[in-house]
């Protein structure tokens, strides 16, 4: 059984995974709006990862023996007013979901809850990476994303992007 708190936080955790998966979902409407289908293809597998995301926290809650509450997931709020709007936001968003990640882990830590601690170390790595991949983004969008023919060529990398699923072993 796990300590009241950090099962909160966990709980927590599963509807800011849906409103991470919410968010890219509407980036990659954004940009398939704007025709470009590979920064589109690139949000979309973002939400994927997202989901799959809040689905291993659900797995780990159920398999603690701890009730799962769904939440409203609230409407994404981001101003998208051009290309470069979606990839600031979208990593100023993966900086929060790491300070959330963090403050479970610190939770799990004050209760010498080991068996959590190591199942966060998964998505505390997958957070370098996520932030990693989010200010890539930007610095590719910087270079390229103001020509347009560099552009295309970004959205063409971006489109070939295939998503491949978590190996976290629960």
């Amino acid at each position: 059984m796990l300590d009241p708190k950090v099962a909160e936080l966990l709980n927590t955790q599963v509807n800011k995974e849906f409103y991470s998966a919410y968010l890219y979902l509407d980036f990659a409407n954004y940009y398939k709006d704007q025709g470009l289908d590979g920064f589109a293809n690139w949000y979309n597998i973002q939400a994927q990862e997202e989901r799959d995301h809040a689905m291993l926290f659900i797995q780990y809650l159920q398999n603690n023996g701890e009730k799962v509450t769904l939440e409203s997931i609230d409407k994404p709020d981001a101003v998208l007013a051009g290309f470069e709007d979606p990839l600031k936001a979208g990593l100023e968003h993966e900086q929060f979901v790491t300070s959330l990640i963090h403050a479970i882990y610190d939770a799990a830590y004050a209760q010498k809850d080991f068996r959590t601690m190591q199942f966060l170390d998964w998505f505390v790595k997958e957070q370098g990476e996520e932030e990693k991949n989010a200010d890539d983004l930007i610095t590719k969008f910087n270079l390229f994303g103001h020509d347009s023919r560099s552009l295309y060529m970004l959205d063409s990398e971006l489109a070939a992007r295939v998503y491949s699923a978590p190996s976290l072993v629960l």
